[in-house]
């Protein structure tokens, strides 16, 4: 072993033994508390779990011990019910210390020693909650007042004014303190100086892009403790999914800045590519642009994965194998985004495949008899093709289905009757490929027997790749394709397609 490898070994053991040797110590002592049990519970982004129980607490007698120090953060006191939040502290460097609070009165009763963030978290908390008290109880004063609104407004004025020249000194006092990171994650941003808009009321779009340009001010993306908060997860979940537009370009920007605030590699970069990466990936929400195409999240999943995961940024975060599957994945998914060219495809149909049948190709076996067979017959087998680029239409339907595949028996006639809707009003044609050529007799029979009025063909010869090509690994698949063979729709159910396509026509219009 190298001499540098063995010093790297020793100073991580001397740092594990270091934090094991200081351990963690709380000790709560809770007056009138009835429970005979407590939890301590962390914060993980949008998790809790317990990471410490008390199963004997006698007369509210309370401890939490480990020999390993716990991860920094805020930490939930919870009653024996599991669903009692009784309050929280901090956990930071001083690991040992002790609360006392009446539960008759816990805000103003509560005492700490050692631990003088957690007193300084209680004393916020304490004017906080009696100024909130002392309000309600002016509000029951002010009824059945004949001044009871001007009553109201001059008392409130009393009530922000003491409460922001509290919240003033209090910020100033602690200044980069992790209690003042902890507060701000429950903070909105609002403007206090909003112009007036043509109409002569207040602008709502100036309102809007302050509020958004303004929503992770104070927010120190580089500690990694705001992850192990209550309040982090749901900010964040609330700027990507509702303050953003919900547009994959949008988003793809504003991730790409918020990554760009953490450090690599640190727990809330690699939580966030993994949270993001999946919402996009399961969202499967599809809407339109003023031109009538089609707007889904897969643009962005497609941009997590190529710019944080296959390019090495989040290591650790996912394993080798599960890279190379995303790999994999991302290579189909890339070529198939709205807005792409679908590749051709060369296909037969029923009277192409008896042609085939009898030079052999329903008996051969192997890739090498298939070409070898290609190779004998190619100057008969090229006038069979059917190629998706030869269909000239303002829409093409592709369907990729299978005859022994349950869902497609019903889906494919429904899809062939709810066309009927649209024949003579919209230029469209189906081009409907069977995907296992060895099903040719049953899929002839079903395509006759249902009267499918579409161009229906198989892959009569397996050269064309169609799972890796069109992402196909259980059928039906349903693309609605444009007259450049681009795709405006994908991955559609039957009774989605002629919505679709009426939808497209509507938009085209008012264009």
């Amino acid at each position: 072993m190298k001499r540098s490898t063995i010093a790297l070994l020793a100073l991580f053991i001397a740092a594990f033994s270091l934090r094991a040797q200081k351990g963690y110590d709380i000790k709560l002592n809770l007056k009138n508390c009835q429970d005979t049990s407590m939890y301590l519970v962390k914060y993980y982004f949008s998790y809790q779990f317990i990471v410490d129980s008390c199963k004997k607490v006698k007369n509210g007698k309370v401890q939490f011990k480990g020999k390993t120090e716990l991860e920094k953060g805020v930490y939930a006191i919870v009653g024996q019910s599991k669903s009692s939040l009784y309050f929280q502290i901090f956990v930071n460097e001083g690991q040992k210390f002790t609360i006392s609070a009446d539960f008759a009165d816990m805000v103003n009763t509560f005492k700490t020693e050692g631990s003088k963030e957690n007193e300084t978290a209680f004393a916020y908390m304490k004017f906080m909650t009696n100024k909130s008290r002392d309000f309600e109880k002016v509000r029951n004063e002010s009824k059945g007042r004949k001044d009871s609104l001007a009553f109201l407004i001059e008392k409130q004025k009393v009530f922000t004014d003491e409460t922001n020249k509290f919240e003033s000194d209090f910020n100033e006092k602690n200044k980069g303190s992790f209690i003042i990171d902890f507060l701000n994650l429950s903070k909105e941003k609002y403007p206090t100086d909003i112009p007036k808009a043509s109409n002569g009321r207040p602008d709502s779009i100036y309102q809007y892009y302050y509020y958004r340009n303004h929503y992770f001010d104070g927010m120190n993306l580089k500690d990694d403790r705001i992850m192990a908060t209550p309040f982090f997860a749901d900010r964040v979940k609330k700027y990507f999914e509702a303050v953003v537009s919900q547009n994959p370009d949008t988003l793809i920007q504003e991730v790409d800045k918020f990554l760009a605030k953490c450090t690599e590699g640190s727990d809330i970069y690699n939580i966030m590519i993994g949270y993001l990466t999946h919402s996009f990936e399961n969202n499967k929400t599809m809407t339109f642009d003023n031109k009538g195409n089609t707007i889904t999240f897969e643009k962005a999943f497609v941009h997590m994965c190529d710019k944080y995961i296959l390019s090495g940024k989040a290591n650790g975060v996912y394993t080798e194998e599960t890279v190379t599957k995303i790999r994999q994945k991302i290579d189909i998914m890339r070529n198939l985004l709205p807005g792409a060219k679908v590749p051709d495809i060369s296909m037969f149909d029923t009277i192409g495949g008896k042609a085939l049948m009898k030079m052999g190709f329903d008996t051969a076996r192997s890739s090498t008899a298939i070409s070898a067979l290609y190779e004998k017959n190619i100057s008969q087998i090229t006038p069979l093709y059917k190629n998706l680029y030869q269909v000239n239409a303002k829409y093409t339907i592709l369907v990729f289905w299978a005859e022994d595949c349950g869902h497609c028996q019903t889906e494919i006639p429904k899809l062939n009757e709810n066309l009927k809707e649209l024949k003579g009003k919209v230029d469209f044609k189906v081009f409907a490929v069977q995907t296992k050529g060895e099903l040719f007799e049953k899929w002839r029979k079903f395509v006759v027997d249902k009267k499918l009025d579409f161009i229906n063909v198989y892959e009569g010869i397996p050269f064309n790749n169609l799972r890796d090509k069109f992402d196909i690994f259980a059928t039906p698949v349903i693309y609605i394709l444009d007259k450049d063979k681009k795709i405006k729709a994908k991955k559609l159910a039957a009774e989605q397609v002629v919505e679709i396509i009426n939808i497209m026509e509507k938009m085209e219009k008012k264009q």
